[in-house]
């Protein structure tokens, strides 16, 4: 449900969805009518109603030796939100203005070559999130890709908004498409070249701000990612698709 994705992310457990919104249906409710309307043991239950009395979310009242519990009012929801993202905004700052510079000095020579490696969807989603972070952060609004025919009914699987979000942003792409096909996109160029090696091979790799992104297929539609952050091979690369781009 999309009630229990949108308060995942304010910290608030899909158990915890469950019983906030069993209470708001139940209204002053004790332990044992809370557990039997989840359907979990009243020891849990009590346990994440303290969680969800420290969020704010819920309240009590003593009634003889019982206590009835009460779900705040929806409106609480949106007030944590908004205290979520206030932190999360002011955490970003302080990262990006105070922390990072001193983490950079830390790091090793630049001129070293760094090699990250994900894999399935969600390494595919990390790589196609990191081109639209990397180059809106670059002067140059605009990256290079080598695409293969057989990898393209994957690669936006998981991120099917991609291009909305790329053309968004103003980011530009010239696109080396190995094989027929391919769809036509605002604020992308594309040229073809023949695949003569017969082997179906199925590739992608990307060419962004100082970092060179390869995308194979294993055991069929499982997703490799392999980026590599370095400026002399990202160069390199740059150097050979325009000479290529200009030829074709």
């Amino acid at each position: 449900m999309i009630i229990h994705e949108t308060l995942a992310e304010l910290g608030i457990s899909n158990r915890q969805t469950d019983i906030y919104l069993s209470l708001l249906k139940l209204g002053p409710s004790s332990i044992r009518d809370i557990a039997a309307a989840v359907d979990i043991n009243r020891g849990t239950v009590y346990e994440e109603l303290k969680r969800l009395r420290t969020m704010s979310l819920v309240t009590y009242f003593p009634q003889g030796k019982r206590r009835f519990f009460c779900a705040e009012p929806p409106e609480v929801l949106v007030r944590r939100a908004r205290r979520v993202e206030k932190k999360t905004t002011s955490a970003a700052d302080r990262l990006e203005h105070e922390i990072l510079p001193d983490l950079k000095q830390i790091m090793p020579d630049i001129s070293q070559t760094s090699v990250f490696h994900y894999e399935g969807d969600e390494g595919v989603e990390y790589l196609l999130r990191d081109i639209l972070e990397t180059v809106s952060d670059s002067e140059e609004k605009h990256y290079r890709v080598y695409s293969s025919r057989h990898i393209r009914k994957y690669l936006y699987r998981p991120f099917p908004g991609f291009t909305n979000a790329r053309v968004k942003a103003g980011i530009h792409v010239n696109v080396i498409a190995i094989g027929e096909g391919g769809e036509d996109a605002p604020l992308s160029n594309r040229k073809w070249i023949e695949d003569q090696t017969g082997e179906q091979a199925a590739s992608y790799v990307a060419v962004y701000g100082s970092k060179c992104a390869m995308i194979s297929l294993v055991g069929g539609d499982y997703q490799t990612v392999v980026i590599l952050d370095s400026e002399g091979i990202s160069s390199a690369m740059k150097i050979s698709f325009d000479t290529l781009w200009e030829r074709l």
